[in-house]
């Protein structure tokens, strides 16, 4: 750059020369697209002008000490893409229509850099500028930071404090940052689940021309590649791009005397004041313009609430609920309601009927904000019986919550220490507690005020629960919040508690991952299992051997589960080998130790492996991708009459080691022999009567419901959103800031049935899930006065019923199982 930064004569960095003014014309652009998209499918603007520089004042007692003006003069703004035609927003605008005046003023106005050591000391600029425009200064004044020699060293710009590498070559020096080491403050969030996150890649090139010397171009191309983990297709790609050329010296003003840098910015303008180089967060304008169309007279400032609402509310009538458009329309009133006040918020749950008023619950409690969480709270009367169903859908609401925040938490609490019209409700308020434990402490929040209480809240509840079914409210708190502190109280339940305790501690355990199934857990687990210290019932005995087989077992645990099968109950004999073939076909992390155990011919016998009966377990792919992977498992188990104790069906959503427990329907009956006249099988004799089934959704244990004689639902068709999108916001190094979220919605009909005929000696279990999925993502880059943005959609419907029909009239009884699933279109 004719006569700044020669290479030969500074070794650290640019260095300007007395007198003179630099004439440069600089440009930066920005174009997004779908990540393997081409160019003419690309969107994007270019903001160029011209820029004066000049040495101000140099250290008397150092060359390597300058504070340099750097102005911005006639700046346009244009499409990046020509071939958009008609469509270019900016044709027949000028500059200050589309910047606007103010915006203009402020960007025209110079800016001082101290550079030492061609590193960036201080950026000095005016106060109360809009944040937007000062980034955009900021991303051009970053260009200026440089060294003339290679070497890998930390650098404070625009993106940050971030690692950077040189490479000096005679001709160029090249510049490579390493983004994801930037330290920079970034508002919205990414889930912890890699199953639901977003994976994004980034890189960042700056070069440095070199002629005769001198530097006279710099270059620099930064690009993030962002992907949703499970669903490749939502995708997309940003590329900032910023060039500024030497074209011109002219003779310039002279240098300010004196030896205080802070003397001479005093004697430039004494309004000037050092701020940070690094990039500031700013809040955009407008949300959502890019689909609404909302900018400028921004219409959701003319819409009310009500009228959004009057839109979607069609759409969420109850036979409508498992469609795509349904989620679409709640995902996008979400939206709306995150910028709307408790009083309006309140206006539309007082005047909603009891049809669409469960929805409405869903959207207000998913909007997460302080004013959408004031007006339910304010709405609902946890001390009255007569909204139990909207009370509850506000619970499960918060429980799905992709980010719940410490002041949820500590709502619930107080609640949860309040009186109840409706025992369901205060059981219900202590599990979700533990399902917001959990989420917590996953964004490494355990240590939150709030989330401490909890759990001793769940802790010593459970040590102190003198009534059943407050020892099983708390057990199902924690098997929510999974706290490695409770696997003791846990063990003990399991090992020493009757019935349905002992089998909801098992299944709760069965939830923690495998570093924390120590030998001394499955210490117990073994005992349960082969009944050292007392006898269990089969659901207990099969979930103790489920754990074991699936959390790395040793060569004898395997041997003795298996020298066990010819000893047990008859059905319980055909589920364990059943479990057992399943781990071999479907090549399970067992699978190794089990056949290396299966070559002794102890435990590998006809035997053995001939026992015959109804129960059964199978595994199997419901879709696969080189990358991701959705599984399904079904196991059955009956009691020697024929009569169904345990139905249970899992589907699970597997991103490499990542996974995410989708949904489980567990149908469970016992004591049902005496209907029939039938013996019960061992430590089954005085089991009282029950029918009932429990349901894990999105990772989230909700409450059990208990059903006789018949048929009952689960759930009737819950709405589950994200409470905001996954969002991740960068600060690109041209001082424009660029934003991807992804918002997902899943509407759900799970309904479960047991029915149970005596004359014609028959039962049916029916599972039916019926699931509509919306994904939705746009990537956006944001100057203040212009937005570019990109948006992506994905969408499908699907459904699947298991039904399993048994005839116990004879035995051996006859067993049907079916699985009817639906064509899931993808768009």
């Amino acid at each position: 750059m004719c006569a700044w930064g020669d290479v030969k004569g500074h070794t650290t960095g640019l260095s300007l020369n007395n007198d003179r003014l630099y004439k440069l014309t600089y440009s930066t652009e920005v174009f997004l697209d779908r990540d393997k998209g081409k160019l003419q499918d690309s969107v994007g603007y270019r903001i160029s002008s011209n820029v004066d520089v000049v040495l101000l004042w140099r250290n008397p007692d150092g060359d390597d000490d300058q504070l340099i003006q750097i102005t911005m003069k006639d700046v346009n703004v244009e499409n990046v893409n020509q071939q958009r035609g008609e469509k270019n927003i900016f044709k027949g605008k000028s500059p200050p229509s589309i910047i606007r005046k103010g915006n203009l003023k402020a960007l025209q106005r110079p800016v001082l850099l101290h550079l030492i050591h061609g590193k960036v000391k201080e950026f000095y600029s005016y106060q109360n500028e809009p944040v937007a425009i000062e980034n955009i200064k900021r991303g051009l004044a970053s260009l200026f930071q440089t060294q003339l020699s290679s070497g890998t060293t930390s650098e404070v710009d625009i993106s940050g404090d971030c690692k950077v590498t040189y490479q000096a070559h005679q001709d160029k020096v090249t510049k490579t940052k390493a983004l994801d080491s930037c330290k920079i403050e970034r508002s919205g969030f990414t889930t912890p689940n890699q199953v639901l996150g977003v994976t994004s890649k980034a890189t960042s090139v700056t070069t440095y021309k070199i002629e005769d010397s001198f530097v006279v171009a710099v270059l620099a191309e930064e690009t993030h590649a962002f992907g949703l983990n499970s669903l490749q297709t939502i995708a997309g790609k940003i590329v900032s791009k910023q060039k500024l050329e030497l074209r011109t010296t002219e003779e310039g003003p002279r240098l300010m005397p004196g030896k205080q840098v802070a003397a001479v910015i005093k004697a430039v303008d004494s309004k000037y004041v050092a701020l940070p180089i690094v990039g500031q967060v700013f809040q955009s304008e407008c949300k959502g313009c890019l689909s609404n169309s909302e900018c400028g007279t921004s219409l959701s400032h003319v819409l009310q609430l009500s009228e959004h609402w009057q839109v979607t509310r069609n759409h969420l009538q109850p036979n409508s609920l498992s469609k795509a458009e349904a989620v679409r329309s709640f995902l996008a009133f979400i939206q709306h309601l995150r910028t709307a006040k408790k009083e309006e918020i309140l206006q539309i749950l007082k005047a909603e009927n009891k049809e669409v008023l469960p929805q409405l619950v869903d959207a207000v409690t998913s909007a997460q904000t302080p004013d959408s969480l004031d007006a339910i709270l304010d709405f609902l009367d946890f001390k009255s019986d007569s909204s139990v169903i909207l009370q509850e859908r506000f619970l499960y609401a918060c429980g799905f919550a992709s980010h719940p925040n410490e002041e949820l938490l500590r709502v619930l609490i107080s609640k949860f220490k309040g009186s109840f019209g409706s025992d369901d409700i205060r059981e219900t308020v202590m599990i979700i507690i533990g399902a917001l434990v959990r989420k917590l402490c996953q964004n490494e929040d355990c240590k939150l005020k709030a989330v401490v209480e909890a759990k001793k809240l769940i802790l010593r509840g459970l040590e102190k629960a003198e009534k059943k079914e407050d020892t099983m409210m708390y057990l199902l708190a924690l098997k929510n919040a999974l706290l490695a502190e409770g696997i003791p109280l846990l063990l003990k339940y399991a090992e020493a508690g009757e019935g349905p305790i002992s089998h909801l501690a098992t299944t709760a355990l069965q939830r923690f991952d495998v570093a924390f199934i120590t030998d001394e857990v499955k210490k117990t687990l073994n005992r349960i299992y082969h009944q050292n210290r007392k006898v269990h019932e089969k659901t207990v005995r099969t979930t103790a051997a489920a754990i074991i087989l699936n959390n790395n077992p040793s060569y004898m645990e395997v041997k003795n589960i298996l020298l066990s099968i010819g000893e047990l109950p008859n059905e319980m004999n055909k589920y364990m080998l059943s479990i057992v073939q399943d781990i071999l076909r479907f090549e399970m992390p067992a699978s190794k130790m089990v056949r290396r155990v299966l070559k002794e011919m102890v435990a590998h016998n006809y035997d053995r492996f001939s026992k015959s009966g109804s129960s059964s377990a199978y595994t199997g792919y419901m879709a696969r991708s080189p990358h991701s992977a959705a599984t399904y498992s079904l196991d059955i188990l009956y009691s020697g009459s024929g009569i169904l104790r345990r139905s249970n069906l899992n589907i699970f959503q597997c991103l490499g080691k990542a996974h995410l427990h989708s949904s489980q329907v567990v149908i469970e009956a016992q004591g049902l022999e005496a209907l029939i006249a039938a013996t019960p099988d061992e430590g089954e004799e005085n089991l009282d009567s029950y029918a009932g089934m429990s349901a894990i959704l999105f990772d989230v244990q909700l409450r059990p419901v208990t059903f006789f004689n018949g048929y009952g639902d689960l759930m009737s068709k819950m709405l589950s959103a994200s409470s905001d999108p996954i969002s991740v916001e960068l600060q690109l190094q041209s001082g424009l800031k660029a934003n991807m979220e992804v918002q997902g919605g899943l509407a759900i009909d799970i309904s479960g049935a047991m029915e149970f005929s005596l004359w014609y000696r028959e039962s049916k279990t029916r599972v039916r899930n019926r699931v509509a999925l919306v994904i939705t993502g746009d990537i956006t880059v944001d100057s203040s006065f212009v937005k570019a943005g990109l948006e992506v959609s994905a969408e499908t419907e699907a459904a699947m019923e298991f039904i399993s029909t048994v005839q116990f009239s004879q035995y051996p009884f006859l067993v049907c199982m079916q699985m009817d699933k639906d064509g899931a279109p993808f768009r």
